[in-house]
């Protein structure tokens, strides 16, 4: 595969001068380990539904590296091959990530929750040479599902299964065989070690284009910002870091995979979210940070306080992903004792805003917290034209990063960044007088549920391909737990109707991710619009918000 990151090139004499980018990779880092704290338990990982506890010291993690990576060379991957991984937060997601790295090929995280239609695209674009997937998981067979879609992907070269019985499973290729003292290991092992330049990650956003985005990293990018970021918490090596946010995910995998061993910490997996496990993990390895979205922070608060069991170790909690509401910082500060920090940030960037640890807890609900060191930030007129914004007045918000990505794979036309690296997020945002900023709204048609993205245009897409379905659109409405759920609006073609049952039915047709089925059906018999015909989206959030009211 060929990355054309062409965002890199023209930043790195700057970055560099400025300190901001590292010139180190994640080997450099887990060999630092290895030197320093070989005995030091690195990974504790939890598989609900066995109930298996797996850990690992740092040299245990970094023969396992060695392991895997021989063996995924075995399987004919190399410098820059694309080894997709659709696992949830087990052991093997973080060991697949250092072996890629040892041989400089490129991981592409892929949420479980992905069917057969988000993988049949992902996998083509990416041209990813190696699968890697459980037999299965919460009662979907991903064995099945990707055994059945292989014959459309000619780059895919073998399917490796964890759990798997056969000869393609994980145990057998990878994990299994002592791969690192074969004859042939160092030379596999050293030969391609990545620069930090290179990609070191391929991640799918979805945005508004129809199609999702390969967004690239390079280490540089990714560490740029997992350096400051750790500082600004005030973390360090005596930290434990409990990660149930998925790593397929910039949150998981920045700061649950990558972020402990930078900071030669320990990290427990929780691979399904249950928040009573969640209050035992805490407790017996001693927890003192997590990240994750609202949902987490709001079932959290609430098992603590009807259990009665503290969570002494947990120092803090930074919550992403949506507006954090007031009453729940207050109740969580109460009940959990600790520090909540709110936080913004996206799949190119990482996080780029935080509040800080000594600030007022009203600053975790009122703003997304102020720019990290080595980030720019500006607030422009809609129509991005002028100078910045003053203080309070909203409009689209830019980022200018050193942990800005090297662009969008084979799509550098949506690039969305200025000659001057101006990146726009395309969310609308308020910067008051001391930097802070407040999203207020997104100028792309993207609805947040629950941390994930529902990509409207596509989802909107696949209501039209109903026969029934004359004109449809997708909009938000709150919920408290999730932030936001998505309601399909649709005209019916004269005769015809439409019931929820049928539109589940339809999506479930077309094997799309079940996150991505509204949840909610209204049928009208006209749709608001413009003169020229164009759907007024905002009116239709205002009938929905006053028909929920009303009920």
């Amino acid at each position: 595969m060929e990355f054309d990151a062409v965002l890199l090139p023209a930043r790195r004499a700057a970055m560099v001068k400025q300190g901001l980018w590292h010139d180190r990779t994640i080997n450099q880092d887990l060999d630092a380990c290895l030197a320093a704290c070989p005995d030091k338990l690195a990974l504790t990982a939890l598989r609900t539904e066995s109930g298996e506890v797996k850990r690992f010291t740092y040299l245990e993690m970094a023969r396992m590296a060695d392991r895997i990576a021989v063996g995924l060379s075995r399987l004919g991957v190399g410098k820059n091959d694309v080894v997709a991984c659709q696992l949830p937060n087990w052991w093997q997601f973080t060991l697949t990530y250092l072996a890629c790295s040892r041989l400089g090929a490129v991981l592409n995280p892929l949420m479980h929750i992905f069917r057969e239609r988000e993988l049949n695209f992902m996998l083509t674009h990416g041209e990813a040479k190696v699968m890697i997937a459980p037999k299965t998981f919460r009662g979907f067979d991903y064995e099945k599902m990707i055994g059945a879609i292989m014959g459309n992907l000619p780059d895919l070269k073998h399917l490796v299964i964890v759990d798997g019985d056969g000869a393609n499973s994980f145990e057998a290729l990878l994990s299994g065989p002592a791969w690192e003292d074969a004859a042939d290991a160092q030379p596999i092992l050293t030969r391609n070690r990545p620069g930090p330049d290179d990609i070191t990650q391929l991640i799918y956003t979805s945005g508004t284009t129809g199609e999702p985005k390969g967004v690239m990293h390079s280490a540089n990018t990714v560490m740029a910002n997992i350096i400051p970021y750790a500082q600004r918490l005030n973390l360090g090596a005596d930290d434990v870091v409990l990660m149930a946010s998925p790593m397929s995910h910039q949150t998981g995998f920045m700061y649950g995979l990558m972020m402990p061993i930078m900071l030669k910490a320990s990290v427990v997996l929780q691979d399904v979210w249950e928040p009573a496990r969640a209050i035992e993990l805490i407790k017996t390895e001693k927890v003192s940070f997590t990240m994750a979205s609202t949902p987490f922070l709001t079932d959290l608060t609430r098992v603590v306080a009807e259990s009665g069991q503290g969570v002494p170790t947990l120092k803090t909690f930074l919550c992403a992903g949506a507006p954090i509401p007031g009453p729940l910082v207050e109740q969580a500060r109460a009940v959990l004792g600790t520090k909540i920090v709110s936080a913004w940030g996206m799949s190119e960037n990482g996080a780029v805003t935080l509040i800080k640890l000594d600030d007022d807890d009203e600053r975790a609900f009122t703003t997304d917290g102020i720019a990290l060191p080595g980030v720019e930030l500006k607030v422009v007129d809609v129509d991005a034209s002028g100078p910045a914004l003053p203080a309070g007045e909203a409009g689209k918000l830019y980022v200018r990063s050193c942990s800005n990505f090297g662009g969008y794979l084979k799509r550098q036309q949506w690039n969305a960044t200025d000659a001057e690296g101006w990146f726009d997020t395309g969310d609308l945002a308020r910067m008051d007088e001391q930097g802070y900023i407040r999203i207020t709204g997104r100028s792309k048609d993207v609805i947040i549920r629950g941390g994930e993205n529902i990509p409207v245009v596509e989802v909107e897409a696949m209501l039209y391909r109903h026969p029934a379905v004359a004109i449809a659109a997708v909009v938000a409405y709150p919920d408290e737990r999730l932030g936001e759920r998505a309601c399909a609006i649709v005209v019916t073609k004269p005769g015809q109707s439409l019931t929820m049952a049928d539109m589940v039915a339809h999506f479930k047709s077309l094997q799309v991710a079940v996150q991505y089925i509204p949840e909610r059906l209204e049928v009208m018999d006209t749709m608001p619009s413009t003169p020229s015909g164009k759907l007024q989206k905002f009116k239709l959030r205002e009938m929905l918000r006053s028909k929920l009211a009303a009920q």
